[in-house]
Protein backbone atom coordinates (compact mmCIF):
# COMPACT_ATOMS: atom_id res chain seq x y z
CA UNK A 1 0.00 0.00 0.00
CA UNK A 2 1.46 3.42 -1.10
CA UNK A 3 2.31 6.59 1.37
CA UNK A 4 0.92 9.76 0.83
CA UNK A 5 3.93 12.55 0.49
CA UNK A 6 3.45 14.77 2.94
CA UNK A 7 5.45 17.56 1.38
CA UNK A 8 4.04 18.09 -1.62
CA UNK A 9 1.82 21.26 -2.28
CA UNK A 10 -2.04 20.48 -3.42
CA UNK A 11 -2.82 21.52 -6.57
CA UNK A 12 -3.60 25.18 -6.28
CA UNK A 13 -7.78 25.86 -6.70
CA UNK A 14 -9.54 28.01 -9.21
CA UNK A 15 -10.23 31.48 -8.03
CA UNK A 16 -13.64 31.03 -9.28
CA UNK A 17 -13.92 27.73 -8.58
CA UNK A 18 -14.92 26.93 -12.33
CA UNK A 19 -17.46 30.12 -12.41
CA UNK A 20 -16.95 32.78 -15.82
CA UNK A 21 -13.78 35.00 -15.29
CA UNK A 22 -15.20 37.94 -14.72
CA UNK A 23 -12.57 38.97 -18.41
CA UNK A 24 -15.36 36.66 -19.91
CA UNK A 25 -18.61 38.81 -19.00
CA UNK A 26 -20.30 42.12 -20.53
CA UNK A 27 -19.29 45.51 -19.36
CA UNK A 28 -16.33 47.92 -19.28
CA UNK A 29 -13.06 46.99 -17.44
CA UNK A 30 -10.35 49.59 -17.09
CA UNK A 31 -6.77 49.84 -17.95
CA UNK A 32 -5.72 53.20 -15.54
CA UNK A 33 -2.68 54.27 -15.32
CA UNK A 34 -2.35 56.99 -11.95
CA UNK A 35 -2.15 60.13 -13.47
CA UNK A 36 0.74 63.02 -11.45
CA UNK A 37 0.85 65.57 -14.23
CA UNK A 38 -1.72 67.41 -15.87
CA UNK A 39 -4.97 65.81 -14.76
CA UNK A 40 -8.23 67.34 -13.34
CA UNK A 41 -10.84 65.84 -10.83
CA UNK A 42 -14.08 65.17 -11.55
CA UNK A 43 -16.86 64.22 -9.40
CA UNK A 44 -19.22 61.24 -10.27
CA UNK A 45 -22.01 63.55 -9.24
CA UNK A 46 -21.04 65.69 -12.49
CA UNK A 47 -19.39 62.15 -14.42
CA UNK A 48 -22.60 60.23 -14.13
CA UNK A 49 -25.27 62.93 -13.54
CA UNK A 50 -28.70 61.37 -14.33
CA UNK A 51 -30.01 64.70 -15.54
CA UNK A 52 -27.42 66.52 -17.67
CA UNK A 53 -26.97 65.92 -21.28
CA UNK A 54 -23.59 64.59 -22.53
CA UNK A 55 -22.39 67.47 -24.21
CA UNK A 56 -23.24 69.16 -20.90
CA UNK A 57 -21.29 66.95 -19.00
CA UNK A 58 -18.02 67.02 -21.75
CA UNK A 59 -18.36 70.61 -21.53
CA UNK A 60 -18.08 70.99 -17.61
CA UNK A 61 -15.10 68.64 -17.59
CA UNK A 62 -13.37 70.69 -20.09
CA UNK A 63 -14.76 74.33 -18.29
CA UNK A 64 -12.95 72.66 -14.71
CA UNK A 65 -9.76 71.55 -16.58
CA UNK A 66 -9.08 75.42 -17.67
CA UNK A 67 -7.20 77.65 -16.08
CA UNK A 68 -8.38 80.74 -14.49
CA UNK A 69 -8.88 83.39 -16.38
CA UNK A 70 -9.70 81.14 -19.34
CA UNK A 71 -12.20 82.21 -22.03
CA UNK A 72 -15.17 80.31 -21.79
CA UNK A 73 -17.78 82.57 -24.03
CA UNK A 74 -20.17 81.14 -26.31
CA UNK A 75 -17.95 82.54 -29.60
CA UNK A 76 -15.01 81.08 -28.00
CA UNK A 77 -15.95 77.58 -27.34
CA UNK A 78 -17.59 77.31 -30.49
CA UNK A 79 -14.31 78.10 -31.92
CA UNK A 80 -12.87 75.26 -30.24
CA UNK A 81 -15.89 72.54 -30.33
CA UNK A 82 -17.72 71.35 -33.85
CA UNK A 83 -21.08 71.46 -31.79
CA UNK A 84 -22.22 75.23 -32.99
CA UNK A 85 -23.12 78.16 -30.72
CA UNK A 86 -26.91 77.17 -30.02
CA UNK A 87 -26.29 73.76 -28.97
CA UNK A 88 -22.79 74.96 -26.53
CA UNK A 89 -25.45 77.87 -25.19
CA UNK A 90 -27.98 75.24 -24.43
CA UNK A 91 -25.25 73.00 -22.39
CA UNK A 92 -24.22 76.27 -20.66
CA UNK A 93 -27.80 76.60 -19.34
CA UNK A 94 -27.99 73.28 -18.37
CA UNK A 95 -25.14 73.48 -16.21
CA UNK A 96 -26.55 76.50 -14.48
CA UNK A 97 -29.46 75.20 -13.86
CA UNK A 98 -27.69 72.25 -12.30
CA UNK A 99 -25.40 74.39 -9.96
CA UNK A 100 -22.23 74.14 -11.74
CA UNK A 101 -21.95 77.26 -13.70
CA UNK A 102 -22.79 80.89 -12.53
CA UNK A 103 -23.42 83.83 -14.53
CA UNK A 104 -23.91 87.33 -13.57
CA UNK A 105 -24.09 90.42 -15.66
CA UNK A 106 -21.55 93.34 -14.10
CA UNK A 107 -21.05 96.50 -15.80
CA UNK A 108 -17.28 98.31 -15.67
CA UNK A 109 -15.83 101.11 -14.95
CA UNK A 110 -15.92 102.46 -18.64
CA UNK A 111 -20.41 101.59 -18.65
CA UNK A 112 -19.52 97.79 -20.55
CA UNK A 113 -21.73 94.92 -19.53
CA UNK A 114 -19.84 91.98 -19.07
CA UNK A 115 -20.45 88.41 -17.78
CA UNK A 116 -18.68 87.00 -15.02
CA UNK A 117 -18.36 83.24 -15.12
CA UNK A 118 -17.82 80.97 -12.04
CA UNK A 119 -17.35 77.29 -12.24
CA UNK A 120 -18.61 74.72 -9.30
CA UNK A 121 -17.16 71.37 -9.09
CA UNK A 122 -19.56 70.60 -6.91
CA UNK A 123 -22.47 72.28 -6.38
CA UNK A 124 -23.74 73.69 -3.13
CA UNK A 125 -19.98 74.69 -1.81
CA UNK A 126 -17.57 76.61 -1.43
CA UNK A 127 -13.54 75.36 -1.66
CA UNK A 128 -12.85 71.72 -1.23
CA UNK A 129 -12.01 69.92 1.96
CA UNK A 130 -8.21 71.02 1.72
CA UNK A 131 -8.51 74.62 1.10
CA UNK A 132 -9.53 77.34 3.04
CA UNK A 133 -12.93 77.19 4.97
CA UNK A 134 -15.75 79.36 4.27
CA UNK A 135 -15.78 81.93 7.03
CA UNK A 136 -18.55 81.45 9.27
CA UNK A 137 -22.35 82.86 8.54
CA UNK A 138 -23.07 86.51 10.06
CA UNK A 139 -26.19 86.19 12.47
CA UNK A 140 -29.28 87.25 11.27
CA UNK A 141 -30.37 90.84 13.03
CA UNK A 142 -33.21 92.87 13.23
CA UNK A 143 -30.91 95.64 11.62
CA UNK A 144 -29.90 92.98 8.80
CA UNK A 145 -33.09 91.50 6.58
CA UNK A 146 -32.38 88.04 5.06
CA UNK A 147 -30.40 87.45 2.01
CA UNK A 148 -32.65 87.14 -1.04
CA UNK A 149 -33.03 83.85 -2.98
CA UNK A 150 -31.18 83.81 -6.15
CA UNK A 151 -33.43 84.11 -9.87
CA UNK A 152 -33.85 81.23 -11.97
CA UNK A 153 -31.34 81.51 -15.06
CA UNK A 154 -32.64 82.77 -17.79
CA UNK A 155 -31.35 81.94 -21.70
CA UNK A 156 -28.33 83.87 -23.75
CA UNK A 157 -28.57 85.26 -26.58
CA UNK A 158 -25.84 84.00 -29.22
CA UNK A 159 -24.92 87.94 -30.31
CA UNK A 160 -25.32 90.10 -27.39
CA UNK A 161 -25.02 93.27 -29.47
CA UNK A 162 -25.45 96.55 -27.16
CA UNK A 163 -28.94 97.62 -29.87
CA UNK A 164 -30.19 94.12 -28.58
CA UNK A 165 -29.66 94.53 -24.65
CA UNK A 166 -30.72 98.20 -24.78
CA UNK A 167 -34.20 96.86 -26.53
CA UNK A 168 -34.70 94.38 -24.06
CA UNK A 169 -34.07 96.89 -21.25
CA UNK A 170 -36.14 99.26 -22.58
CA UNK A 171 -38.86 96.28 -22.70
CA UNK A 172 -38.02 95.19 -18.99
CA UNK A 173 -38.86 98.43 -17.70
CA UNK A 174 -42.53 99.69 -19.80
CA UNK A 175 -43.79 95.98 -18.47
CA UNK A 176 -44.84 98.01 -15.25
CA UNK A 177 -47.04 99.93 -17.52
CA UNK A 178 -49.15 97.22 -18.41
CA UNK A 179 -49.21 95.32 -14.59
CA UNK A 180 -47.99 97.42 -11.87
CA UNK A 181 -46.95 94.48 -10.01
CA UNK A 182 -44.27 93.45 -12.91
CA UNK A 183 -42.33 96.92 -11.36
CA UNK A 184 -38.64 95.05 -10.78
CA UNK A 185 -35.24 96.70 -9.16
CA UNK A 186 -32.48 97.44 -11.56
CA UNK A 187 -30.55 94.30 -10.06
CA UNK A 188 -33.31 92.34 -11.61
CA UNK A 189 -33.46 93.65 -15.05
CA UNK A 190 -29.83 93.23 -15.48
CA UNK A 191 -30.50 89.63 -14.63
CA UNK A 192 -33.36 89.22 -17.01
CA UNK A 193 -32.06 91.19 -20.08
CA UNK A 194 -29.85 88.51 -21.58
CA UNK A 195 -33.25 86.47 -21.69
CA UNK A 196 -35.31 89.36 -23.13
CA UNK A 197 -32.46 89.50 -25.66
CA UNK A 198 -32.28 85.83 -26.87
CA UNK A 199 -36.39 86.02 -27.48
CA UNK A 200 -35.65 89.03 -29.32
CA UNK A 201 -32.92 87.05 -31.01
CA UNK A 202 -35.46 85.01 -32.77
CA UNK A 203 -37.05 87.53 -35.01
CA UNK A 204 -39.90 88.31 -32.40
CA UNK A 205 -41.06 91.96 -31.96
CA UNK A 206 -40.82 94.04 -28.84
CA UNK A 207 -44.74 93.92 -28.62
CA UNK A 208 -45.01 90.34 -29.19
CA UNK A 209 -42.44 89.83 -26.16
CA UNK A 210 -43.87 92.11 -24.06
CA UNK A 211 -47.26 90.42 -24.80
CA UNK A 212 -45.86 86.74 -24.12
CA UNK A 213 -44.43 87.94 -20.65
CA UNK A 214 -47.81 90.17 -19.54
CA UNK A 215 -50.64 87.68 -20.83
CA UNK A 216 -52.18 85.83 -18.48
CA UNK A 217 -50.76 86.85 -15.29
CA UNK A 218 -52.16 85.03 -11.83
CA UNK A 219 -54.61 87.13 -9.92
CA UNK A 220 -53.05 86.74 -6.47
CA UNK A 221 -50.31 89.12 -5.62
CA UNK A 222 -46.90 88.87 -6.73
CA UNK A 223 -44.59 88.54 -4.34
CA UNK A 224 -41.17 87.90 -6.80
CA UNK A 225 -42.41 89.57 -10.23
CA UNK A 226 -38.55 88.76 -11.59
CA UNK A 227 -38.28 84.91 -10.70
CA UNK A 228 -41.73 84.97 -12.41
CA UNK A 229 -40.50 86.75 -15.88
CA UNK A 230 -37.25 84.19 -16.01
CA UNK A 231 -39.39 81.54 -15.55
CA UNK A 232 -41.53 82.46 -18.45
CA UNK A 233 -38.22 83.56 -20.06
CA UNK A 234 -37.15 80.09 -19.93
CA UNK A 235 -40.42 77.85 -20.12
CA UNK A 236 -41.40 79.79 -23.32
CA UNK A 237 -38.20 80.34 -24.87
CA UNK A 238 -39.32 79.83 -28.79
CA UNK A 239 -37.06 77.90 -31.14
CA UNK A 240 -34.60 79.78 -33.67
CA UNK A 241 -36.28 80.86 -36.99
CA UNK A 242 -35.35 78.87 -39.65
CA UNK A 243 -31.45 79.89 -41.67
CA UNK A 244 -32.69 82.13 -44.74
CA UNK A 245 -29.78 82.80 -47.36
CA UNK A 246 -30.84 86.71 -48.83
CA UNK A 247 -30.99 87.07 -52.64
CA UNK A 248 -28.69 89.88 -53.93
CA UNK A 249 -31.09 92.02 -55.87
CA UNK A 250 -30.75 92.45 -59.50
CA UNK A 251 -28.56 95.76 -60.55
CA UNK A 252 -28.77 96.44 -64.47
CA UNK A 253 -25.61 97.60 -65.78
CA UNK A 254 -24.64 101.78 -66.69
CA UNK A 255 -25.52 102.28 -70.29
CA UNK A 256 -24.90 105.61 -71.68
CA UNK A 257 -28.04 107.50 -73.50
CA UNK A 258 -28.19 107.31 -77.34
CA UNK A 259 -29.29 111.19 -77.05
CA UNK A 260 -28.07 112.93 -74.59
CA UNK A 261 -24.75 110.85 -73.59
CA UNK A 262 -25.84 110.76 -69.82
CA UNK A 263 -25.47 107.47 -67.82
CA UNK A 264 -28.30 105.42 -66.50
CA UNK A 265 -29.34 102.04 -66.15
CA UNK A 266 -31.22 99.87 -68.23
CA UNK A 267 -30.56 95.84 -69.49
CA UNK A 268 -30.27 97.28 -72.76
CA UNK A 269 -28.71 100.45 -74.67
CA UNK A 270 -31.35 103.08 -75.31
CA UNK A 271 -32.42 106.42 -74.73
CA UNK A 272 -32.51 107.42 -70.57
CA UNK A 273 -35.66 109.30 -71.85
CA UNK A 274 -34.84 112.00 -69.53
CA UNK A 275 -37.68 115.39 -69.69
CA UNK A 276 -36.55 118.18 -72.13
CA UNK A 277 -35.25 121.38 -70.56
Amino acid sequence: MGTQNTSVRPPAQSRNDGKNHPSQCGGVTHDNVRHTTRFTVVGNHLAQHAELSLLAIGLAVHIQSLPSGAKVDIDSLAARFPEGKTRIAGALRELEAHGYLRRTRLRTEQGRMVTRTVSCNQPGRTGGEDGPSPPPRPRRTAEKPPRRRALPAVPEPVYPTPDLLQTALGLLSGLRRTDPRLLISATDAEHLVPGVAAWLERDLTPEAVHRALTHDLPQEPLHRPAALLAHRLTAQLPPLPPFRTERPSARHPLQNCDTCDRAYRAPEPGTCRAPET
